[in-house]
Order: C-alpha cells, then structure tokens, then sequence
C-alpha cells in the first residue's frame, strides 16, 4: 500500500516528493528513509524523541482489548460520521494522527470505498500492525507535534481517536472542505475504574485544550456524546489499564493486586465525545 500514498507524503527534511527506491523512499536531493520488512515507512527526523511512543506491551494490549469488540460502539459512529462527511466533501485520503494499530482507521475505510488511508504514529510496534489493519492503509513513523510528511491538502478527512491533535498541521493538509473528527474521553469514561484502581483521570478543562490545541485552525461544527457499558473480566480491565496513559503512572505491584480483589464481571462506563471541526477560512492548502 505505501506505492499507493507516496503521492501524499513529503520528505519531512525538505518538503519535496518521494518515490520509491528498492527497500527505501528518498526524495530528488537524496535523503532516504527506510521501509521496514513490517511493511511501515519512517519518516521520523533523526532528532525524534521517541519516549512518548507507544511500547509494544502498550500495543498488545490495545491489540487484545479492541480485538475483543469492546469499543465496536465507537468504531460504528467514527464509520457512520466519516462516511456522511465523506459522501459531502472533497475526494482525498483518510489521515489517521495518532492512528495505533489501525483499527479505527480500518473501520472507516470500510465505509469509504475507494478512499486510501494513512496512519501516523510515533510506535513502530503501533504500526507493524497498522501495516496489516486494511489493504488500503499506508503506515507512516511521525510525530505528531512536529511538521507532518503530508503533502498540503492530501486528505479529505482526518481522524483523532484519543490521540494528539495538532491544529495547524492537520488544516494544513486537509482539503478545502475537509474535516476532522475527534474522539476524546468525557469525565465519565471508566469512571469506575478511575475510582477503584486510582487511575489517572481526565482533566476537567479537556474540552477547553481541545478548543486551544484547534483554534483558530480548525471550527467546531458539533459535537455529541457516545456512552455504552462494558462488561469486562480481570484481564479485559488489565488490558484497558495497560493500553492507556496509566500505564506509565500507575505502581504495577499495587495495581495488579487492586484488579485481583475485582469481582467478575467488572461494570464499566465507556464515554466518549466526538466533535467534528472543518478547516477555517486561509488555512490549509489553497
């Protein structure tokens, strides 16, 4: 798939177009980057700082529990709200900022056919399987807080799920009527288990970051909130503890005694708002 979403990608040192090159990608003035037998690209700069990245126990975890259908909720109204944005807007790709494993990603794509995608993150373990989630998926190594190696205006519609946004980047290559959708935790999601297992919450003024990490880049155009139960076993609530950013706060040994003393099945709130934001007026390519 990466000979398919070259065409959307810029070398991240001089913004020029890449092409192929037996197992690299350079650009016209010789700066090449490697593609792992993985099947993903990297296009990370050679000062990356990769220690936000997602570890592959991270990954595993995040593979089994969205594996086990728990978030399918959310993957249906990430599909059904891309692909009504997407029958409106402009043609172009899917971009995934923050993409992990692909799987939400895959989800759209289903619901958008013919449409390619590209999933950026900083993980290599996140996108060994992102390489492997869709047939129509493109998987690039970027951070998302520097410059993307996305051509202007490559993409008909970005996505967000509990991942960084990067306002001006994400204008930047959206198409004139463009949009992205952001999914994010509300203050009830796994409120339960935040209260038991002393895990790290959501800050009160998420909402309000989300609109300063946008601003003036991208405008709301609406938001609404998606909340479900889960039912979890003991290795479902290690899982979802273990995907996510408690993951490096919590202590290991308390934690996993906390999640011992649980009775299954554990009843869990998932919560999540999902905001759809266009590009505003100057921004992004023209």
């Amino acid at each position: 798939m990466l000979d398919d979403v070259l065409p959307l990608l810029r070398c991240p040192h001089c913004g020029l177009s890449l092409q192929a090159a037996a197992a690299s990608v350079r650009c016209s003035t010789g700066h090449s980057f490697d593609v792992a037998r993985q099947g993903y690209l990297s296009l990370l700069p050679g000062d990356a700082r990769l220690g936000s990245a997602d570890t592959a126990e991270m990954v595993a975890a995040r593979s089994r529990f969205l594996g086990a259908g728990h978030f399918e909720p959310l993957a249906g109204a990430l599909g059904a709200e891309a692909a009504r944005v997407l029958e409106a807007g402009p043609g172009g790709a899917v971009l995934d900022l923050g993409a992990g494993t692909g799987w939400y990603l895959a989800r759209v794509l289903e619901r958008a056919p013919g449409r390619s995608g590209l999933a950026l993150d900083l993980s290599k373990h996140a996108l060994r399987r992102a390489a492997r989630a869709h047939a129509r998926i493109g998987a690039v190594a970027a951070d998302a807080w520097r410059p993307l190696p996305v051509r202007e205006g490559a993409a008909a519609l970005a996505l967000s799920v509990f991942a960084p946004r990067n306002g001006a980047e994400l204008a930047r290559v959206l198409r004139p009527g463009g949009a992205l959708i952001v999914a994010a935790p509300s203050d009830r999601h796994l409120i339960e288990l935040i209260e038991v297992l002393g895990l790290v919450g959501v800050d009160e003024r998420k909402r309000e970051r989300l609109g300063a990490q946008l601003d003036p880049h991208l405008c709301p155009q609406g938001v609404s909130r998606l909340e479900w139960a889960l039912e979890l076993t003991r290795a479902g609530v290690r899982d979802i503890v273990a995907m996510g950013p408690s993951a490096r706060h919590a202590e290991r040994a308390a934690l996993e005694e906390a999640i011992a003393s649980l009775s299954e099945p554990v009843a869990v709130t998932a919560s999540v708002e999902i905001s759809l934001h266009g590009r505003a007026r100057g921004e992004g390519a023209g």
